[in-house]
């Protein structure tokens, strides 16, 4: 329970922890919270508020804060309501400046504003057809991303050519002919009179910057802003907000770099990372109190980060040796030092950290251990299945269903878009029970039982059950809202079903959450399963760079950090059952065993049986790079131990000398080179530097008795004459 409204404004600041109390009691100037996954970050900054109001340094109906979610907002606005502060906007980017436009369009531009558009494929694909460019539903999809990554840039069609390049091909069509496409649907909207989600923030943007009337105004309206999730605030965010201060300071801003996961929408960490840069007289203050997971999952999560850390000179040597090779490179992305969070609950159990023949036998593992801990009593609503792309749920969705497990599928159908939800509120509005004396519990039962609803599960699957669901989740609700609030009636409860409708903020459905990684971001389960981390899905395929591959890793410390007790991590050899194993654990995961204690050979479960398989022992360790650590799947990067970005260990000049004699023995027997020696084995002889004696080089791959026979002549020549042997 959240601070009685009643009391004084120090009754606020009881229960916060030391760095939380730091954050809540910093009123005036500019403030960033460094706030790590489950650090309480929403508590800080709403008692902050809240204190503020209290304290009368803040006038509420000139407080803004801005997140980037409507679920985010509504829960702000519902904790500072609960804490005396009732009349603080909490609104997302685009909600705010929505307002905004709507209310000074007629004094500022006059006539009729233009609607807004909810979606932009329609006019993209009119665009398309204009232009004669051939497109599907999923190109479409990619074109409309492309824009609205463009739009949050400030990135117009004629600029958009040079600025994407070095950037991918939106659906393979050059950024020559996107760029005609942009401007092709931005005439489109101008003809028809419309605007996207995007021009909310462009136009609120340009209102500010033209007209010094509204931008007064606004400036006299709000006084002091917050803004969460800083770490994903675009170019285009950015500016509206530098807008909305007018050169005033009264800001805080609160996030984690670690938690950057949006990069791909325009998204970008370094106005928090360079926060004290824009504000040199910025305080400082970071949560790294996690009170959501136990030490288990934080040491695990804070193992990865650090792995990252520990990289990063080694990755700036490479850049190095390529330059001075002759080569282009560009120093790695700079990884900012994260922050080392410290549990605060009691211990736990271990993760696990397991590998299966395939996908199939992975999920039917996963729905055995849901069941298993489901039976020790952790409720299936705080159960979540995570995985990297969506096309992964079939899967783990078919596996449940076989194992009777109930799921609801997160970014579906939403909640209050469900018909059987539009019914329920329906007859809870309309009912005679609205002003009775009957409880709100009692009240909602009886509605919801004419609807389908009833104190036992159906036992089918499918529609019946779902609807069951819905309902179920309104009753849920109702108790919650009736033990939360003393005397809550109905049109309280009416009031809150509203206010959750127009933010989209589900109550919790009875079944195990099956998301992406990306869709998780801001929730939090008892148990957490990361299903699929191999190499191409963990990270992911496309991730080239390695500013991408970043990403990446940060995407997994989001998934970890989502866990409050049970977690687990797995992969599967194959896709098919009888495949042929060949994907690998993702990369991510070896530092990982490493802490956890375990064999860095991957342990097997045998499909569906949950139990260790007979030959586990015998399974190969993944190779990895002896210089940066990356999984290596090649087989001439196997046997080298080298990726090829990596600098080679030897010294060139040996390597060279053998290569001439290679040359000249090639020429003089009349065969290829490369069937005395392959460049990869030259290497590896070049690296070890054996001493010139038969026993020595056969320790080497790739020299058999059969080339040492024939070649070993030379190549002891050349290695006399090098001055082998040497420490390797």
């Amino acid at each position: 329970m959240e601070s009685s409204a009643a009391a004084g404004p120090e009754a606020v600041l009881h229960g916060l922890d030391d760095e939380q109390r730091a954050a809540a009691s910093t009123l005036t100037g500019p403030l960033c919270i460094l706030a790590g996954a489950g650090t309480g970050k929403t508590r800080a900054i709403t008692h902050r508020i809240a204190y503020g109001v209290r304290a009368g340094v803040y006038d509420p109906h000139r407080v803004l804060a801005v997140t980037f979610t409507a679920r985010a907002a509504a829960e702000m606005r519902s904790r500072l309501a609960s804490l005396g502060a009732p009349g603080v906007q909490a609104r997302t980017f685009h909600a705010a400046a929505l307002r905004q436009l709507q209310y000074f369009w007629p004094m500022s531009v006059g006539g009729q504003m233009p609607q807004l558009l909810s979606h932009k494929v329609r006019l993209i694909a009119e665009a398309a057809k204009r232009l004669r460019l051939t497109s599907d539903r999923a190109s479409l999809r990619d074109f409309a991303s492309e824009i609205e990554w463009a739009k949050v840039s400030t990135i117009t069609p004629e600029d958009y050519a040079a600025a994407a390049a070095g950037r991918d091909q939106p659906a393979g069509l050059d950024h020559a002919s996107f760029a005609r496409l942009y401007a092709a649907y931005e005439e489109l909207k101008d003809d028809q009179h419309v605007i996207d989600f995007e021009d909310v923030l462009l136009l609120t943007a340009g209102m500010l910057t033209e007209d010094e009337r509204v931008a007064a105004q606004v400036r006299q309206q709000y006084r002091h802003f917050v803004v969460d999730e800083f770490q994903d605030v675009s170019p285009l965010q950015q500016r509206l907000l530098d807008l909305w201060l007018g050169g005033r300071e009264e800001i805080c801003v609160v996030g984690d770099a670690a938690q950057t996961i949006y990069s791909f929408t325009g998204a970008s960490p370094r106005y928090l990372l360079e926060f004290r840069r824009r504000h040199p007289q910025a305080e400082v203050v970071r949560l790294v109190r996690d009170y959501r997971s136990t030490p288990q999952v934080v040491m695990l999560a804070n193992t990865l980060l650090a792995d990252r850390s520990a990289e990063q000179p080694r990755l700036q040597r490479r850049a190095d040796w390529k330059r001075s090779a002759g080569e282009q490179a560009e120093d790695p992305p700079d990884w900012p030092e994260p922050l080392q969070l410290i549990s605060q609950r009691d211990s736990g159990p271990a993760p696990q950290l397991t590998q299966h023949a395939d996908d199939d036998a992975e999920a039917a593992w996963i729905a055995s251990e849901i069941r298993r801990i489901s039976e020790d009593g952790t409720p299936l609503s705080e159960i979540a299945v995570l995985y990297r792309t969506n096309g992964q749920s079939q899967t783990f969705e078919q596996a449940l269903a076989a194992a009777g497990i109930s799921y609801q599928l997160r970014g579906s159908e939403r909640f209050f878009s469900r018909r059987e939800v539009r019914e329920a509120l329906a007859a809870l509005r309309t009912s005679s029970l609205v002003d009775s004396d009957e409880t709100v519990p009692e009240a909602v039962r009886a509605v919801l039982s004419s609807l389908g609803w009833s104190e036992k599960a159906p036992a089918s699957t499918g529609a019946v059950r779902e609807r069951w669901e819905s309902l179920a989740a309104l009753v849920a609700l109702a108790d919650s809202l009736a033990a939360e609030r003393d005397g809550c009636t109905m049109r309280e409860l009416l009031a809150e079903l509203e206010e959750r409708s127009a933010a989209q903020h589900a109550p919790t459905v009875e079944g195990v959450t099956l998301a992406s990684l990306h869709s998780a971001k801001g929730l939090e389960w008892d148990a957490v399963f990361l299903a699929g981390l191999c190499e191409g899905l963990m990270p992911i395929s496309f991730a080239q760079s390695q500013a991408e591959v970043d990403e990446e890793r940060r995407l997994l410390y989001v998934g970890i950090t989502r866990a409050r007790k049970h977690l687990s991590l797995s992969s599967a050899s194959a896709r098919h059952s009888g495949g042929r194993g060949r994907r690998k654990p993702s990369r991510f995961l070896e530092p990982l065993r490493a802490e956890l204690g375990l064999e860095p050979t991957v342990r097997k479960i045998a499909p569906g049986s949950g139990k260790p398989s007979p030959n586990a022992a015998s399974q190969k360790r993944t190779a990895t790079c002896a210089t940066c650590g990356i999984a290596l799947t090649v087989a001439t990067q196997v046997r080298r131990r080298r990726c090829e970005d990596c600098p080679p260990r030897y010294e060139p000049e040996l390597f060279e000398a053998l290569r001439e004699w290679r040359r000249e023995t090639a020429a003089e027997i009349g065969k290829p080179a490369f069937m005395i020696f392959a460049d990869a084995e030259l290497e590896i002889i070049a690296e070890h530097r054996p001493a010139p004696e038969d026993d020595e080089l056969l320790k080497l791959p790739g020299v058999g008795p059969k080339k040492l026979e024939a070649h070993g002549d030379g190549l002891k020549a050349v290695l006399r004459s090098s001055g082998s042997p040497q420490p390797s």
